[in-house]
């Protein structure tokens, strides 16, 4: 990824030749690099903890991480600086959205400290960058009003019950719901909105709050968001059968409360849209199981410990760490950056819907190291 002039032809990139100047400048136009598919980089999702409050059943199960688990220490998690220079890096060269996970965000000290440096940054066109956190809700109450007025944009919240003798099950630290909802509302009042809730949907253990919750959202301004039951990781135990199809929980909804389709709002957007036909708000679904959506991809994500990963269901990344801490230039964390992306091939969830042989075995990244 280069931060200097882009040389002739560079596939990569806008061809300036063709951008009006009085439109745009043309030193500013689109640096993105490009993969081997035509998708260019565009989302960061960066974790900045491994540890999390809840062990929930489908992606940090107890048995796996109980009592005994060892986390990264603090000397291999990168820290707030070297998090926003990455970030600056990758924003030079076309990101435009960041998206702060975990394990739990809200865990990692003096977040908004971070949120605040990341707010600051522009892109070429001198465009603010789109700064959103997705959280268990847990500790959103304590830390919205301060993480907002450091600079966030947007929350996604996961919440995938309203009835506690579920939510507790899944959660399974004995989390009620009551203090998640206190976490939406907080949000909701300083103004980071709209805020979405993600439900994880799994056949047998949830799907029978899919209408409830759309009851209980809608006509709130929150935007419900459905999202198939993934075999991200190899620890949560993963089984087709346990999947609710996007199209039969639309059907569900869509019984009681009559939906109609919604046009995507950009390229690449990963849920599907609908909205209540009586105008109570809107829904979405993502259905990475039975209709993937590898093909828009645009997302990289940095894990805790600062490795590049290029796909939620990735074997293995790419060390930015030992860059960082090794003295690499600016421009060498931006070239090494960009091979990695060009070189990209990812299309899992494409592969396992078409029955086609995938990756070569190998323990897939636990969304609790990568985020979602």
């Amino acid at each position: 990824m280069r931060l200097g002039p882009v040389p002739p032809g560079d596939p990569a990139v806008v061809d300036p030749a063709v951008v009006d100047p009085a439109v745009v400048d043309p030193a500013a136009v689109d640096p993105a690099p490009v993969d081997t598919r035509g998708r260019a980089m565009r989302d960061l999702r960066i974790s900045v903890t491994d540890r999390c409050n809840f062990r929930c059943v489908y992606c940090m199960p107890k048995d796996v991480y109980g009592r005994d688990h060892t986390f990264l220490p603090r000397s291999q998690v990168l820290s707030f600086e070297e998090i926003t220079r990455v970030a600056r890096i990758a924003v030079a060269r076309g990101i435009q959205k960041i998206r702060l996970t975990g394990g739990e965000p809200l865990l990692r000290k003096d977040l908004p400290v971070l949120v605040e440096q990341l707010s600051a940054l522009t892109t070429p066109l001198g465009q603010p960058v789109d700064i959103a956190l997705t959280t268990n809700g847990a500790l959103l109450a304590q830390q919205a009003a301060r993480l907002r007025a450091a600079g966030l944009h947007r929350v996604t919240v996961s919440l995938d019950s309203l009835d506690d003798a579920t939510f507790m099950a899944m959660n399974d630290v004995g989390f009620p719901v009551a203090k998640v909802l206190r976490g939406i509302e907080a949000a909701r009042e300083v103004g980071l909105e709209p805020v979405k809730v993600n439900m994880v949907v799994r056949r047998g253990h949830n799907d029978q709050d899919i209408v409830p919750m759309a009851r209980h959202f809608a006509g709130t301004g929150v935007v419900l968001r459905f999202i198939e039951y993934m075999d991200v990781g190899t620890t949560n135990g993963w089984r087709r059968e346990h999947v609710v199809p996007s199209a039969e929980v639309v059907a569900r909804i869509d019984a009681v409360m009559p939906l109609e389709a919604v046009p995507p709002q950009y390229p690449g957007e990963t849920s599907s849209r609908w909205r209540y036909r009586d105008g109570g708000g809107e829904i979405g679904v993502i259905s990475s199981v039975t209709q993937a959506f590898c093909h828009a991809c645009t997302r990289a994500r940095i894990s805790t410990d600062g490795t590049l990963y290029t796909c939620l269901f990735a074997t293995g990344g790419h060390d930015l760490r030992g860059l960082i801490r090794g003295g690499a230039s600016d421009e060498e964390l931006a070239d090494a950056m960009a091979a990695i992306w060009r070189g990209r091939t990812d299309r899992y969830s494409e592969a396992r819907g078409a029955a086609e042989p995938l990756a070569a075995p190998g323990h897939r990244i636990e969304m609790s190291y990568i985020g979602g």
